[in-house]
């Protein structure tokens, strides 16, 4: 069962911060200026979109004189976000105006070929039905679709070169998997850097991370372990986890050197598969 935030409470906070606002003769853009943060931050807030951080609401009740109103207030919207079936972060892909995403075992779901899709799939625990996997494979297919405009998202992918070397399903399904990111790739539809085993430790081995930007929105990012999925939206965290892939880029292959590298790997299996 997933465990979520609380959006009711966040849907209070917001309505708590724009009653206690216009009770001071405020608007948006005065309190946005006097509180230190964005009135994009502010508006989301009210509108029970965003919750703000512990300096947010800190600031908030020193403006508006709440005593800590808005400090004491903030616990109650700190439930887990744990996306069950990726709902809540596949909703947040959809919106997305930028994508960068360190993948460390697996080619990310939205850059999956329906064969290699189909070994993922089939691979979990418990067993699946053939049709349950394939109901499955469907919602996993339609991500792909996000690619069809060839502006946005705008795309950068992290692999770890494990992602390469794992042979999911056959060698021809790594061989047309591996095409397809190349291809990718090459069309410059997608931006593409391997850390490579030599790179050793570095800034992302506690797994992957999937860094989301949008139009109106404040950034988020989405994490994974096993059979749990957490969608970050403290800015706080959020730069963390930006901080952590940028530091991880800094030791990968540049973009022309992986295609490289993915199109070597990609003959192997090839021979292999013959």
């Amino acid at each position: 069962m997933a465990i979520e935030d609380n959006p009711e409470a966040r849907t209070k906070y917001g309505e708590e911060l724009r009653q206690r606002r216009e009770a001071a003769g405020l608007t948006q853009e005065e309190l946005s200026q006097r509180a230190v943060m964005s009135h994009t931050h502010i508006a989301h807030i009210e509108a029970g979109r965003r919750r703000p951080d512990a300096e947010d609401a800190r600031r908030l009740d020193q403006v508006l004189g709440t005593g800590g109103f808005f400090v004491r207030f903030l616990p109650t919207l700190d439930g887990r976000r744990v996306a069950e079936h990726f709902a809540e972060a596949l909703e947040f892909e959809r919106q997305a105006t930028v994508i960068r995403e360190y993948a460390c075992t697996l080619v990310p779901g939205f850059l999956q070929t329906e064969a290699y899709a189909k070994e993922v799939l089939g691979s979990g625990h418990p067993p699946k039905s053939d049709a349950e996997r394939d109901k499955l494979l469907s919602t996993r297919l339609e991500r792909t679709h996000i690619l069809d405009d060839f502006g946005s998202p705008v795309v950068w992918v992290l692999f770890g070169e494990a992602v390469l070397r794992q042979a999911i399903g056959s060698p021809a399904v790594m061989c047309e998997q591996l095409g397809h990111i190349a291809e990718l790739g090459a069309t410059r539809r997608i931006r593409v850097h391997v850390l490579p085993f030599r790179a050793g430790a570095h800034a992302a081995l506690e797994g992957p991370v999937k860094l989301m930007w949008f139009e109106d929105l404040p950034p988020v990012a989405y994490v994974e372990g096993l059979k749990t999925g957490r969608v970050w939206e403290l800015p706080s965290v959020v730069r963390q986890c930006q901080e952590v892939y940028d530091h991880a880029l800094g030791d990968a292959l540049s973009h022309r050197d992986s295609l490289a590298l993915i199109r070597s790997v990609a003959e192997d299996y090839e021979h292999e598969a013959q």
